[in-house]
């Protein structure tokens, strides 16, 4: 059974390795329009995910 809250959190990991991801290939290319886009993707993932542990502490 899915839910929305497990959702969240796998969309969350999923901006967060995409956004490694773009950082690393980056910074291998020389590109820091796409390094600093990856940190960004990962900044989204982060917070994504630090607003579904503050509602899960809420929830319990």
């Amino acid at each position: 059974m899915r839910t929305v809250a497990g959702d969240q959190k796998a969309k969350a990991k999923k901006e967060q390795v995409k956004g490694k991801a773009k950082e690393v290939v980056g910074r291998a290319v020389g590109n820091e329009q796409m390094e600093a886009e990856g940190r960004a993707g990962q900044s989204k993932g982060d917070a994504r995910q630090a607003k579904e542990k503050a509602k899960d502490t809420f929830k319990h």
